[in-house]
């Protein structure tokens, strides 16, 4: 390893050397550092350019090895890091509400701005784990579904500002370009007095590592040392998203890379943890620069994000975690079961609320109802809603029960976002192209993602491992999507649109396609309703009773599929709705499978339909696409259930 830690080393002086000569000949580097000629662009580009960039990932890296050291040491989990825990969401967004709310604020009020935005996201996912112990899954989680939360804020603040917010995309996905000196001076005096902070508490941080019990008896303040160190993290944190955007994954990266080295005390590890930081970041920026002259330019965080999630997937198996079951989240006591009058009420209530999203809405002399007159431009919009909820809650159910797992959605697994992917891939590929197309790309894109979860999660689809897979190849896709954001491409409003889970440009022939879809599809699961019975009891009960595991699974997964691609054709990758209205249903009382699928499809139609009315009415005459509002409701209700957990 130290072998391999030395090629590393000797890689990265020759990758900068050769970006270094490719700019300015060597013969020239002392001058150009020192007094660099004005009339030579060639030292001024060295100078202000390309040596303070080679300085701040230097010192960027290293003050991510050092947050991501802290996170994972104080935290006792080997996933934890900045972008992992939700606190660089947080304090981009922070940022971004700075950016907005203030024009012409100072660095002192956007330091302040990230810095709450980090506190406040990191406050809550402590606050969602401190009651479990410090759960590993349960922070990882937490600080996964906080950061889509952060993002999906900032999509609905971008839909009505995005000529202002568009450098912020480009920003927000590493940039580490630079045009003079002052990100450096800025960062390293602040960097080196948190430094010099947490070594003067070294001694209690490092104790850290022993049992709570032990630390107790001797009289050390836990809670205490522990809140004063995860702060020093989050400040370091808030630093860094405020100067060069989200670096994902380094933080995580380096204290690895220290602990493979055999470096396990507390102090070495985290001067160790600080180099390796420094060299990855500047091996990824140094091939990014090396990229742009032979290929195309792309943001830094963006090479870590790629090269990161599969060094994730990697440390799952360390995580130490209980298995989920069904029951975990409460339910009531009492079983209830359908009845021809509860079908008929239910029924009844979303006939009302579809009547009342035909007719009634807003308009500059206020409210109004007229569904003669109105019905035939919305009810393109209300089908697709109803069908989009429909599939998103009838899949939410079937992974869930396929799983064993409360907390599996598509949303969650990453299996909307992998839908949305390959439609926006086929729009790169082919402008224009009808839906026709886009639907058996979305299907290809979701089938890929479960499929590759199901691969990654071999042994028996553990829950914990197969959520925490899909969430890591959520961050795969969210790259790629920030990437395309941030890329100027005409096509970029109408994307954004669609992924912010917008139905008003929904058409006929899309909405019917919806309607018809969601009707085929969901009548075909009772067809499989012995396996969702059977697989929540566990391989080896399933397996008792002639359950083909192999078989049934990907039927499920193809069914499943085939849902989420024609929901995220109208609604974008982003709802939630499919991890709560199968909850909903359970909490009601209906457990057993086909009473929690119909109970479950309801609510999904009359959540996304209220979403999509709520949307329209709420800020008039803006609107908020439905996705993105039933996403605003649905973050904080995953993360009840996580509490309840």
């Amino acid at each position: 390893m130290r072998l391999v830690s030395a090629l590393v080393c000797a890689f990265a002086l020759f990758l900068t050397g050769v970006n270094f000569v490719q700019l300015l000949p060597a013969a020239q580097w002392w001058q150009a550092v020192s007094a660099p000629e004005v009339t030579q662009v060639q030292q001024m580009l060295f100078h202000y350019s390309l040596l303070p960039r080679t300085v701040l990932a230097l010192i960027a890296g290293a003050g991510l090895g050092l947050a991501g050291c802290l996170f994972q040491h104080i935290l006792r989990n080997p996933l934890a890091e900045p972008a992992t825990l939700g606190v660089a969401s947080g304090a981009q967004l922070g940022l971004t509400l700075a950016t907005l709310l203030w024009v012409q604020s100072t660095e002192t009020e956007r330091q302040l701005a990230a810095l709450a935005g980090a506190v406040l996201v990191g406050g809550i996912v402590l606050a969602t784990a401190w009651g479990k112990r410090m759960s590993p899954v349960t922070l990882i989680l937490a600080g996964l579904i906080m950061g889509l939360y952060c993002g999906a804020v900032k999509s609905v603040l971008t839909l009505f500002n995005h000529e202002r917010l568009q450098n912020v995309f480009i920003w927000s996905s590493g940039m580490l370009n630079q045009y003079d000196w002052s990100a450096v001076t800025f960062l390293w005096p602040r960097l080196l007095i948190i430094t010099l902070c947490i070594l003067l508490l070294i001694r209690p941080l490092s104790l850290l590592s022993l049992d709570d019990s032990v630390l107790r008896g001797l009289g050390l303040k836990l809670t205490l040392v522990r809140v004063v160190g995860l702060l020093f993290a989050i400040v370091i944190s808030a630093l860094l998203v405020s100067r060069i955007g989200i670096i994902g994954f380094i933080g995580l990266f380096a204290p690895t890379i220290a602990g493979l080295l055999g470096v396990r005390r507390f102090l070495p590890r985290l001067f160790a943890s600080m180099l390796a930081g420094a060299l990855l970041l500047l091996i990824s920026d140094q091939l990014v620069i090396w990229m742009s002259r032979v290929w195309l330019t792309l943001p830094t965080g963006a090479i870590t994000a790629f090269i990161g999630a599969p060094l994730m997937l990697a440390l799952l198996p360390k995580l130490k975690h209980r298995r989920l079951s069904t029951e975990a989240v409460p339910a009531p006591a009492v079983e209830h079961r359908l009845s021809i009058n509860l079908v008929a009420i239910s029924l009844i209530l979303l006939c009302v609320t579809v009547l009342l999203a035909l007719g009634l809405g807003r308009e500059s002399e206020g409210w109004f109802f007229s569904l003669q007159e109105m019905w035939q431009w919305r009810w393109p919009r209300v089908l697709a809603a109803l069908a989009a909820g429909a599939m998103l809650a009838a899949a939410g159910m079937l992974v869930q029960r396929m799983t064993g797992n409360p907390m599996a959605s598509p949303e969650v697994l990453g299996v909307s976002s992998g839908a949305a992917c390959a439609i926006v891939i086929l729009a790169l590929v082919a402008p224009g192209s009808s839906i026709a197309w886009q639907l058996p790309a979305g299907f290809s894109g979701a089938a890929l993602t479960l499929l590759l979860m199901v691969l990654l999660t071999r042994s028996g689809l553990s829950p914990t491992r197969l959520l925490l897979t899909g969430v890591a190849l959520s961050t795969v896709f969210a790259t790629f999507l920030t990437l395309y954001l941030a890329s100027g491409d005409p096509q970029v409003g109408k994307i954004l649109t669609w992924i912010s889970g917008s139905t008003w440009k929904v058409t006929a022939e899309q909405a019917l396609l919806s309607g018809v879809m969601a009707l085929v599809v969901i009548s075909a699961i009772p067809l499989v309703r012995r396996w969702l019975t059977l697989l929540p009891l566990g391989e080896e009960a399933a397996r008792s009773q002639g359950v083909n595991l192999t078989r049934s699974r990907l039927i499920i997964l193809m069914i499943a599929a085939v849902l989420v691609a024609a929901a995220t054709l109208c609604v974008g990758p982003l709802s939630f709705i499919g991890l709560m209205a199968p909850h909903m249903a359970r909490m009601l009382g209906f457990r057993r499978t086909m009473p929690q699928l119909f109970t479950a499809v309801l609510l999904g139609m009359g959540l996304m339909l209220i979403a999509d009315w709520l949307g329209r009415t709420l800020l008039f005459p803006f609107q908020i696409p439905a996705g993105l509002l039933a996403t605003l409701c649905g973050g904080p209700y995953f993360v009840w259930l996580l509490r309840k957990n």
